[in-house]
């Protein structure tokens, strides 16, 4: 019986980039920390182990995914010449740290392109030129050994950094205490809920500057187990 060989699998898979976020969403961003966000979140989603390559900027932007095999940036590349002013390159690369699959030459193309930062499951290298720019750019670690150029990868496909599933047109949100990333459709709903967390908070610094022992906050907590 004839038997048909297998197809083998394309070597790259290249789909279009989203549309980014809209402005007056990436400002309302611009002002709600990271770990505000996240509580809304329910605490179950962002991207660990990642560290900040830059100095303090803050990143927010829309995710242009990237898939490539470990140690290779070719697709990198190509995503680049494909983003929006506003796109954040999220790159995974198998949180293998060995090759720096981004430098100061990428960095720089980058910027001119209107990119709004880095997220690398991977290594990155030419840090002082990073911190110099403060150009947005978590990854996982800091390797001097350039990348390869051979491929294979895929552009905007579902990605897993960190142990956080990024999609293309994702809003990424970053800042000193990590990362986090969810749908465009969420963004409204996740501000206003992020402002009540806040409005919250600053209640509870009033409160805590009255100077009592005995505090509402810490009430609402302890008094159900009662303690």
């Amino acid at each position: 019986m004839a038997t048909t060989a297998p197809v083998p699998a394309l070597p790259f898979q290249i789909n279009p980039v989203s549309a980014p976020a809209s402005a007056d969403v990436v400002a309302a961003l611009q002002d709600i920390v990271v770990s505000h966000l996240s509580d809304n979140l329910q605490r179950l989603c962002g991207m660990g182990g990642l560290r900040r390559i830059h100095g303090s900027k803050k990143l927010v932007g829309t995710a242009v995914t990237v898939k490539t095999r470990p140690g290779d940036n070719l697709l990198i590349y190509k995503a680049l010449m494909m983003m929006q002013p506003g796109h954040v390159l999220v790159v995974d690369g198998g949180g293998e740290t060995s090759n720096a699959l981004v430098g100061e030459l990428i960095m720089l193309y980058a910027q001119q392109r209107g990119c709004a930062g880095f997220v690398l499951d991977s290594a990155v290298r030419d840090t002082a030129a990073f911190l110099e720019a403060d150009f947005p750019c978590y990854a996982r670690a800091v390797s001097h050994r350039g990348p390869y150029k051979n491929g294979p990868g895929h552009i905007n496909v579902p990605v897993t950094i960190g142990g956080q599933v990024v999609n293309p047109g994702d809003i990424v949100v970053g800042d000193e205490d990590g990362l986090v990333s969810f749908p465009q459709a969420q963004a409204e709903s996740l501000i206003a809920a992020a402002r009540k967390t806040q409005a919250y908070e600053d209640a509870i610094k009033a409160e805590i500057a009255n100077g009592r022992v005995e505090q509402e906050w810490l009430a609402r907590v302890l008094t159900p187990f009662g303690l």
